[in-house]
């Protein structure tokens, strides 16, 4: 059994396509990251980047302790070797193809359409900051160019066959148009989107947890604030100065 601690955001249903897609059986732990959940000594023991999503895998395939695993493309890697599924199987140049797709999306998709929220979304006190809008739309309008040139190219990212490459993308290039880009620029994109769309697996594994939204409004003013704290412009942990291990 997987413990996956999860909130319902892309990158969280990265992960949860492709268990749904394997069919595996997972336990699915929420991982309320608008309340702070990530920073409990608990979580951080699994990913000391507090940081969702993570998981355990109590019954790796070594028969050994549970393997804990943070970072959404190391857990895709892990799932898609244990099970051998939808990982190129023993073809070295498919298997690379699709690892080259998982850093990609890990560096750039992610990290730039994130970005772009972030700006999107900040409020007057943030000041003066149409550079940083300018400059990340820009970026997000690339990323889409980057996918539409490769799946002009061939029918999935990593070629001829649906992969973790593929699932791992979908989930931050839905609806392009939320994202402050014209969807009829990127018809291979689109063609892509409707066709993954469409699978079962992908419409479990996107819905996962959408009861469990929370909404702000209903809460009070101090503990919005309290939260917004938490949350923004984090700085590093404090660490004790002796290490924890014995040479």
């Amino acid at each position: 059994m997987i413990d996956l601690h999860y909130w319902p955001t892309p990158n969280g249903k990265k992960v949860t396509i492709l268990l749904e897609e394997i069919g595996v059986e997972y336990n699915l732990i929420p991982c309320r990251i608008g309340q702070g959940d990530q920073f409990t000594a608990e979580f951080l023991k699994i990913c000391p980047n507090n940081r969702m999503p993570a998981m355990i895998d109590n019954a790796p395939n070594d028969g050994g302790e549970p393997v804990p695993v943070f970072e959404s493309g190391a857990m895709m890697m892990y799932i898609g070797e244990k099970y051998g599924q939808f990982y190129g199987g023993d073809d070295l140049r498919v298997r690379y193809a699709i690892n080259q797709w998982i850093m990609w999306q890990m560096a750039n998709q992610g990290p730039k359409t994130g970005e772009r929220g972030h700006f999107s979304r900040a409020g007057e006190e943030a000041g003066d900051i149409s550079y940083a809008i300018r400059r990340f739309d820009d970026e997000v309008n690339r990323i889409y160019g980057v996918l539409n040139q490769r799946l002009y190219e061939a029918p999935y990212l990593a070629g001829s066959d649906y992969s973790i490459a593929d699932m791992i993308c979908y989930p931050w290039a839905t609806d392009p148009a939320a994202r402050g880009q014209d969807p009829e620029a990127f018809p291979h994109v689109m063609r892509w989107l409707n066709e993954l769309g469409e699978r079962e697996a992908v419409k479990r594994g996107m819905a996962a947890g959408s009861d469990w939204r929370v909404d702000y409004s209903e809460m009070p003013k101090e503990e919005v604030a309290r939260l917004r704290g938490m949350l923004y412009n984090q700085r590093a942990r404090p660490v004790p100065a002796e290490p924890a291990f014995k040479r």
